[in-house]
């Protein structure tokens, strides 16, 4: 089975780091469906990817929409966790370079004034 179908847009809605819960995503496929409310997950041994979801009149979660064949779970679950990884990725190298910045604006600071020239 061929994918024909692609992520033509993706967004990382919402990242934490507070429980098992990493991300919130949302994609367009093909221009012409989008899919809200995905979820990258912290599981026990690797991220993975929960569809929309919903609780039923028993209780039980059930999916809205979800890939029908291993495939395509591989290729939207491959595709959102790149994305996340990324996003993951600039988030910390920000950071490192906002902590480099600070010692050296901290030192600047310190420094004490130029005298005025007569």
């Amino acid at each position: 089975m061929n994918i024909t179908m692609e992520i033509t847009d993706l967004k990382i809605r919402k990242m934490m780091t507070d429980g098992r819960l990493r991300a919130i995503v949302s994609i367009t496929l093909d221009q012409m469906l989008a899919v809200h409310d995905i979820k990258v997950v912290q599981g026990e041994t690797r991220l993975f990817v929960a569809m929309p979801s919903r609780k039923d009149e028993g209780g039980i979660f059930r999916d809205i929409v979800h890939p029908i064949s291993a495939q395509a779970r591989e290729y939207l679950e491959s595709q959102i966790l790149n994305a996340y990884q990324e996003q993951l990725a600039l988030i910390q190298a920000e950071a490192e370079l906002t902590e480099a910045e600070e010692p050296a604006a901290e030192t600047a600071a310190e420094a004490p004034a130029a005298e005025p020239e007569i």
